[in-house]
């Protein structure tokens, strides 16, 4: 049998997204495997967000480069290299140019179309010698409609893209471009897709999308539904025990869906909500639509909504014209929210956003000085939140085995990573929601044991 390997970078949907290209090429004859050097087809899932990680496609691309030639001259079997989506969508032909040994190239609008490409890219390496397939079209039809239907691998929680695409056009990001404006899927297409996961054996989804709760899209009942809206629905098909949603947009969060976190039980207390700096004026120059205060009051009626509510957020440092009192300003909203988590970064200039050309670009010196103190302040806010869970009792998704005999690793409602000692019961608990005590927490993860009731499950 053939075998591909598809290396993912950057989000969850890009994860998602590289489920179903495995998916769709399948049916080719193509088995997964997690080596590269086993592949017959390798592609690399991109993310464009920032600079680092678009070069590191480069250089992964020099190292299956090198393994093709090394293949070549030990007379073994070829290899087709592909680039999908946000990296080769922003440049496209400009990266055949750039790394020549790159024979298909395709956004991520398009890769459904992914096994007629790679038919073509062998042809065209039969004929010609060289392969230059590219496919950064945004195309009328819907990819979800041409795409076999999801499986799950066995595993009990799943990804369930929702929405594509982003039209807040923040000055920072390249997701408008590459991903194009927004997009919801009909919601009985979701949740058809949903009872196939639940069927085998999921309970716990995480809709997705680059804009997640601007989810508009067709109702069953044949009105706009918003995420709320859709929320409830898929709260009420049987065996479904856990849902969450990413990412989202502090504009986008309705009064609807915050009162769905006060009244659904499955929908867990952990939103993601991405502020990204706590100053007013940088907010402005970031095109992000709210000042930090309006930020607060989300957060506050979110909480009033459902006060064991856990957030995490993402923060950009060194935006350009960043000064020490906006950046002291991020440092102070960061430490009055108390994140569970959040992820921070050094912002990255993106070819063709508005900020790139920006004055009054921040040194690299200034920005790992303020992100060295940022994290600190994350990984201290992290630390409390996990100390605070000690001696309560939590429902942990358990999904594979630890380190030690007996032990089991899950997560919890708030995203933690929660090591359990299950005992005996380990083997025929993977896949369960089992109640269990945490007893001990660390800066990245807490430790549990099962309760009295610990074998309870979500079926």
């Amino acid at each position: 049998m053939k075998k591909i390997h598809i290396k993912t970078y950057g989000c969850q949907m890009n994860v998602y997204d590289s489920e179903r290209m495995a998916e769709a090429m399948a049916p080719e004859g193509y088995a997964q495997t997690d080596d590269a050097a086993a592949a017959d087809v390798v592609i690399l899932n991109t993310c464009h967000i920032r600079e680092k990680a678009a070069e590191k496609v480069y250089s992964d691309i020099g190292r299956l480069r090198e393994l093709r030639q090394e293949r070549r001259l030990a007379g073994g079997k070829d290899l087709l290299i592909g680039v999908g989506g946000c990296v080769a969508q922003a440049e496209g032909k400009e990266m055949l140019r750039r790394a020549p040994a790159v024979d298909l190239v395709f956004g991520p609008q398009t890769y459904h179309r992914l096994p007629a490409m790679v038919r073509a890219a062998l042809t065209e390496r039969q004929t010609a010698g060289q392969a230059r397939v590219i496919d950064t079209d945004f195309p009328a039809e819907d990819k979800f409609d041409h795409l076999p239907a999801a499986r799950t691998h066995g595993a009990a929680a799943a990804f369930l893209t929702i929405q594509e695409g982003c039209d807040k056009f923040c000055t920072f990001c390249v997701v408008p471009y590459t991903r194009g404006a927004e997009v919801s899927r009909p919601a009985a297409k979701i949740i058809a897709e949903a009872e196939r996961l639940i069927g085998q054996g999921v309970v716990e989804i995480t809709l997705l999308g680059q804009n997640v709760n601007a989810y508009h899209g067709l109702g069953e009942d044949g009105a706009s539904w918003g995420l709320a809206r859709l929320i409830r629905r898929l709260a009420a098909i049987p065996g479904l025990a856990r849902l969450r949603y990413t990412t989202s947009h502090p504009r986008d969060m309705d009064d609807d869906l915050i009162a769905a976190h006060g009244e659904l039980d499955s929908l867990m207390p952990y939103l993601h909500l991405p502020v990204q700096s706590g100053s007013d004026r940088i907010l402005s120059a970031m095109n992000r639509g709210h000042d930090a205060a309006d930020y607060r009051r989300l957060v506050e009626r979110l909480r009033r909504a459902r006060p064991d509510l856990a957030f995490s957020s993402d923060f950009i440092v060194g935006f350009p014209g960043e000064s020490e009192a906006d950046f002291a300003a991020t440092l102070a909203l960061a430490r009055e929210i108390g994140y569970a988590q959040a992820y921070s970064f050094k912002y990255s200039a993106r070819p063709g956003t508005p900020a790139a050309e920006m004055e009054s670009q921040v040194a690299e010196e200034v920005k790992a000085e303020r992100l060295a103190l940022l994290q600190a302040e994350i990984a201290a806010s992290q630390w409390r939140f996990n100390q605070a869970s000690v001696g309560r009792r939590m429902a942990v998704l358990l999904e594979r085995p630890g380190r030690t005999e007996g032990q089991l690793v899950g997560r919890s409602p708030y995203m933690q990573a929660a090591h359990v000692d299950a005992g005996p019961a380990a083997a025929d608990l993977i896949g369960r929601i089992a109640d269990v005590e945490i007893i001990s927490a660390g800066p990245h993860s807490v430790a549990a044991r099962l309760g009295d009731d610990g074998r309870r499950t979500a079926a």
